[in-house]
């Protein structure tokens, strides 16, 4: 795969990836704290100065400190879920 596509194809894993953390950030049956993180991670894939992997990888990282809230509903955590697996086929 040519590296101008694959660049496309992440960028499109990205845009679907703000799309779900936009959701989970609106929700307001999510608690607050979660909300923020999610907001915070959709913050984190539009950084310019970072490559995309390096975005993706912030992202993951903010995601998965706040997966383990016990406070998440399960559909939520579902939501968390798939944006971590949409990021993590993205590397530089």
């Amino acid at each position: 795969m040519s590296k101008a596509k694959k660049k496309e194809e992440f960028e499109a894993r990205v845009k679907q990836a703000q799309g779900l953390l936009g959701e989970v950030s609106q929700d307001n049956t999510t608690p607050r704290n979660i909300r923020r993180a999610a907001k915070n991670g959709m913050d984190a894939l539009e950084l310019p100065e970072h490559s995309l992997g390096v975005r993706a990888s912030n992202a993951i990282a903010i995601l998965d400190e706040i997966s383990q809230d016990p406070n998440m509903p399960q559909y939520t955590r579902v939501k968390l879920w798939s944006v971590a697996g949409l990021l993590e086929a993205i590397k530089d």
